[in-house]
């Protein structure tokens, strides 16, 4: 079981984030103090979210050191020219109200809209700036990562895709891995479809006396990736840092990635033509 992951310039990301999609306010902000007190300290938001400014509350009320905290929002759609990709970026900072966010992610290419390479030297440039510590991306095919490597020479630290037993991915995860890109997961754990359900990861949850969720994210601990699951109550929070304690065979990893399927993605949001703004 690997507790860290290592990216092409050394920047590292523990094994499992925390999710804050629809945490907000104050019972939100409750969530992430307490997800960071039972261990957490990779926290995921985005602009699209509307709770930067919960997510910075959170930080400055815990008990943990700052720097000890991975912070990470996302640029939207909206915002891909670059002059406001960097007031956004910056907004983003304000919101929070921390001194600077440790890694930033494009949400979406949109390649239609086609301004996503504009968008990544705006970041690039909010890094030496000293706004952003690292830079990646979310939902990026691999000729949008090659696109922005040759056009900029700037190879994202993270591409965070939709992934889980039923859309595993297998081709992007073997792409970031060959360019030093951390793979993150998105909806890991199928955001309450019947993934949880499924035979075949009941039967190994049962066989290593673990829950299905468990399973399923020491699954993408064992390709590689690290997975992002939201939890507001403590009991699940601490039921998927668990996970660690799950060591799967590579016949159990292979039986769980079978159950892929070519129509996997929970909602259809393929990266070559969804649009979010």
């Amino acid at each position: 079981m690997k507790t860290e992951f290592t990216a092409h310039d050394g920047f590292t990301l523990p094994s499992i984030g925390f999710g804050t999609y629809l945490l907000n306010g104050v019972r939100g902000c409750e969530s992430i103090v307490t997800a960071i007190k039972n261990g957490y300290r990779l926290i995921d938001s985005a602009v699209n979210y509307q709770n930067e400014g919960t997510l910075g509350a959170a930080v400055r009320n815990c008990d943990v050191p700052r720097d000890s905290l991975i912070i990470t929002s996302k640029l939207p759609g909206r915002s891909h020219d670059h002059d406001l990709a960097i007031e956004t970026i910056e907004e983003s900072v304000y919101r929070t109200g921390l001194d600077y966010l440790d890694l930033y992610l494009i949400h979406w290419p949109l390649p239609r809209v086609n301004k996503y390479v504009e968008a990544w030297q705006a970041m690039i440039e909010a890094k030496q700036r000293g706004l952003l510590h690292e830079i990646g991306v979310c939902n990026f095919l691999p000729e949008h990562l090659d696109r922005l490597e040759r056009e900029t020479g700037v190879v994202p630290v993270v591409n965070q895709i939709e992934l889980h037993p039923y859309f595993p991915q297998q081709e992007t995860i073997d792409y970031d891995n060959a360019h030093g890109i951390i793979t993150e997961a998105w909806s890991p754990l199928g955001h309450g479809n019947d993934l949880l359900k499924n035979p075949v990861i009941t039967k190994i949850a049962a066989a290593h006396s673990a829950t299905p969720g468990q399973v399923v994210l020491a699954w993408d601990n064992a390709r590689g990736v690290v997975p992002i699951p939201k939890a507001s109550s403590s009991a699940r929070q601490l039921e998927n840092l668990g996970h660690t304690k799950v060591t799967l065979s590579d016949e159990e990893v292979v039986e769980i990635t079978g159950l892929g399927r070519p129509d996997g993605r929970l909602e259809g949001q393929d990266p070559a033509s969804y649009e979010e703004f």
